[in-house]
C-alpha cells in the first residue's frame, strides 16, 4: 500500500506483495537481473471451489479460488503449515522473502490464498456495483476458514491419516492489508491457527487519515519536506497556467481531473518512503531547490525515472473513466480495492489543516465524490462498524505479532502499543518502511530472502525478526502441547 488505499499500483511479480500508494497495494517490481523464476518458490497454480455468500443458507453458489502451495520443506507428518494471505492485487506465486527463511528454519509447508475478486478468483464476469456486493473483509476470513480445513482434510489424506487426527499447527501471515486479515482470522477464528503475523497491519480503519500525510513530512525531514511542499504550490500554479503541459511532464495528460493528477504526485513522493527508497526523492530535490533548479522538472523525472520505470507507478489507475470499466481484466484490481475502501476501509488520505505536503485539493469531498463516481449514489466507507466488529487498534486478541517500520505511513492505521498477547515491534532506521520485517530494505524493488544488509539499521531489523521467531516458536510449541493433551 503505498498512499492511499485508494489506488491500487497492480503487483504483477508478487505472492502476497501488493502495492498503491492510493491504496494498499505493494510495489511489483524485481530488482534488475533478477527474472521471475529467482522471486518464486513456486507459481504452481491450484484451485479451491469457495462458496460465494458464506452468509447466505440458501446461495450455494461457488466460484474458483486460486492458491499455492510449497512443501519443499514441510516435515511430514507433523510440521507446521504457514498460510500467506494474498490481499489487494493478483496473487502470482510464493515470493521468496524471508517467508522463505521461516519456512526452512520451522520446516513447515507453505500455502498462499488469492483473495476473492482479486487476479484469477472473480466469482463474475463483469465488475458492476451489484456483483461485488460478496466483496468485503467478512467474507475474505471465511475464504480463509473453508479453506483452511479444505487444505487440512487434503493433507491428511496425502499423509495416510484418519479424518479424527489431529491437525497440523497452524500459523497465519500477512503484510498491510493481508496483515490486517491475519490479525482478524486470529481473533474471529483462534481455533484454525496458532497464532498470526500483522505486518504494517492496517487493522484500525481511518475515515480521514490525515496522519499519513504528517508521517510522509517527518520521515522527509525538514529540508525535504519544504522542498516538497514548494513543488506542491508550484504544480497547483502550473495545473491553472498550462494543465496539459504540466501533465505531459508525468506522462499523465489522460488525467483530465486536476485533483486526479495531483493524488497521483502525492503518491508517488509515498512510495519513496513507504518503500525505504527516500533519497532518490530527496537528495536531488533538495539539491535542485538549493540550486535554484526547476523543482517541478526535477520532481517528475523522479516519478518517471523511478517510480514509473522501476517501481511499477501506472498512471491508469488514476483515471476515473478506467476505474469506471467494469469489465473484468488483468488491470481491474484498482476498481476492486477502491470498492473495499470506499465501502468499508475508507483510509482517506486526505491533506491535514496544517502544514500538509500533499495538495489541499485532496480532501474528504474528493474522495467521497470519487466512491459516489465509481458506485453509484450512497456509496459511503462503514468505518465506525468495522472498527465495531474487529476492534480497531484495540483487537481484543491473544497470539498476534503486530510489526511496523518507523518511516511506514500506514504504521498510525496499525496498533503500535505492545502486550504480552499482543506484541508490537517498531523497526526504526531511516528506511525501514512497509513490510520490512518480511521484505528487507528497500521494500520495493524486491529483496531476495527479505535480506536485512541494506538497512540503515540492520541490528534493528534483526531483532525484531529474533523475537518473531521466538514468538512463533512458542506458540506453535504451546499449540502442539494442547492438541496432545486432548488427545
Amino acid at each position: 500500500m503505498s498512499s492511499d488505499l485508494g489506488f491500487i499500483l497492480i503487483t504483477t511479480v508478487t505472492a502476497f506483495l501488493s502495492y498503491s500508494t492510493n491504496a494498499l497495494l505493494h510495489s511489483g517490481s524485481v530488482s534488475h537481473g533478477v527474472s521471475p523464476r529467482d522471486y518464486y518458490l513456486t507459481t504452481d497454480e491450484h484451485w479451491f471451489n469457495q462458496t460465494l455468500d458464506h452468509y447466505s443458507p440458501h446461495d450455494h453458489r461457488k466460484f474458483r479460488q486460486r492458491y499455492y502451495e510449497y512443501l519443499d520443506n514441510f516435515r511430514a507428518p507433523d510440521g507446521p503449515v504457514f498460510m500467506i494471505i494474498c490481499g489487494e492485487g493478483p496473487c502470482s506465486g510464493i515470493a521468496k522473502d524471508y517467508m522463505s527463511i521461516l519456512a526452512k528454519k520451522f520446516e513447515a509447508g507453505v500455502v498462499s490464498l488469492e483473495h476473492r475478486y482479486y487476479g484469477k478468483s472473480n466469482p463474475f464476469n463483469s465488475l458492476a456495483t451489484e456483483n461485488l456486493r460478496y466483496l468485503s473483509s467478512k467474507q475474505a476470513l471465511f475464504d480463509l476458514a473453508a479453506f483452511r480445513q479444505h487444505y487440512q482434510e487434503s493433507l491428511n489424506v496425502k499423509l495416510n491419516r484418519s479424518s479424527g487426527s489431529s491437525d497440523n499447527p497452524w500459523f497465519f501471515f500477512g503484510v498491510s492489508y493481508p496483515g490486517a486479515l491475519s490479525a482478524w482470522f486470529r481473533l474471529k477464528f483462534p481455533h484454525l491457527t496458532c497464532g498470526s503475523l500483522a505486518s504494517s497491519a492496517v487493522v484500525h480503519a481511518v475515515y480521514d487519515f490525515s496522519a499519513f500525510d504528517q508521517q510522509i513530512g517527518e520521515s522527509a525531514g525538514q529540508d525535504c519536506k519544504a522542498a516538497l511542499q514548494e513543488t506542491n504550490k508550484l504544480l497547483e500554479i502550473g495545473l491553472k497556467v498550462n494543465g496539459k503541459a504540466v501533465k505531459a511532464l508525468f506522462n499523465a495528460t489522460e488525467l483530465h481531473v486536476d485533483a486526479d493528477f495531483l493524488y497521483l504526485t502525492a503518491d508517488a513522493a509515498v512510495m519513496a518512503f513507504q518503500y525505504g527508497n527516500s533519497d532518490k526523492l530527496c537528495v536531488p530535490l533538495v539539491k535542485a531547490k538549493k540550486n535554484g533548479s526547476d523543482l517541478v522538472e526535477t520532481y517528475s523525472k523522479y516519478v518517471r525515472d523511478h517510480c514509473m520505470k522501476v517501481w511499477g507507478l501506472h498512471v491508469r489507475p488514476y483515471n476515473r473513466k478506467h476505474l469506471r470499466n467494469t469489465v473484468v481484466t488483468a488491470v481491474s484490481t484498482y476498481r476492486i480495492w477502491w470498492f473495499q475502501v470506499c465501502t468499508e476501509l475508507a483510509y482517506f488520505q486526505v491533506a491535514p489543516a496544517n502544514n500538509s505536503v500533499r495538495s489541499q485539493q485532496i480532501n474528504t469531498e474528493y474522495h467521497l465524490d470519487l466512491c459516489k463516481s465509481l458506485f453509484g449514489k450512497g456509496t459511503y466507507p462503514e468505518v465506525d462498524a468495522t472498527n465495531l466488529y474487529y476492534g480497531g487498534d484495540k483487537i481484543a486478541a491473544t497470539k498476534i505479532i503486530f510489526t511496523n517500520g518507523s518511516q511506514d505511513p500506514w504504521r498510525h492505521a496499525s496498533r503500535q502499543t505492545s502486550s504480552p498477547e499482543l506484541p508490537s515491534y517498531i523497526m526504526d532506521c531511516h528506511n525501514c518502511g512497509h513490510g520490512t520485517d518480511l521484505r528487507g530494505c528497500p521494500q520495493s524493488p524486491m529483496v531476495i530472502e527479505g535480506k536485512s544488509n541494506n538497512c540503515s539499521s540492520s541490528d534493528a531489523v534483526n531483532k525484531v525478526r529474533q523475537q518473531m521467531v521466538e514468538h512463533i516458536d512458542l506458540w506453535l510449541s504451546e499449540c502442539r502441547g494442547s492438541t496432545r493433551s486432548s488427545n
